[in-house]
C-alpha cells in the first residue's frame, strides 16, 4: 500500500531533519547495501587474524609465551568475527535464527512440524476454519 501525500511529505521532512542534524549518520544509514557493512568487517577480521600469526610466530621466537598466547587470542578473536561477518553476509545465519533451511537435529521432536508457533497458528487457522 502506497504512502499518502501527507504521510509522505512528513517522511521527506523526517529525513531531511535527520540529515540537517547528523549527515555522517544518515549517509551510513543510506548504504542501501548491508552486504558491504558486512565485507568491511570481513576484511578487518582477515586483518586481524594476520596481525594475531604475526603476534604468535614473534611470541614463539622471542620465546615469550604471553606474547604468543594473546597472538593466538587475537587469531580466535578474529576468526569467529570474520565467520560470523560470512555468515551475515551469506545469509546463513538468518536462515539458522529463523530456523529455515535447516534440518532438525537427529532425535528431534520437531520433525517437519515447524516451531511452536507455526503449529499453533495453524491450529488456530483450522480452528477459525471450521467454523
Amino acid at each position: 500500500m502506497p504512502l499518502s501525500e501527507h504521510e509522505q511529505r512528513l517522511l521527506d521532512q523526517i529525513e531531511q531533519a535527520l540529515y540537517a542534524e547528523d549527515p555522517k549518520w544518515a549517509n551510513t544509514v543510506r548504504i542501501s547495501d548491508p552486504r558491504n557493512h558486512y565485507k568491511r568487517r570481513l576484511i578487518k577480521a582477515t586483518i586481524g587474524f594476520v596481525l594475531g600469526i604475526v603476534l604468535l610466530m614473534v611470541g614463539v621466537v622471542m620465546n615469550m609465551i604471553p606474547l604468543g598466547v594473546g597472538g593466538f587470542v587475537v587469531m580466535l578473536a578474529a576468526c569467529l568475527w570474520g565467520l560470523s561477518s560470512w555468515k551475515r553476509m551469506s545469509g546463513i545465519g538468518d536462515a539458522a535464527a529463523s530456523g529455515a533451511g535447516v534440518p532438525p537435529a537427529k532425535g528431534s521432536r520437531r520433525g517437519n512440524r515447524g516451531s511452536f508457533m507455526e503449529r499453533m497458528e495453524e491450529r488456530w487457522r483450522r480452528r477459525h476454519d471450521d467454523r
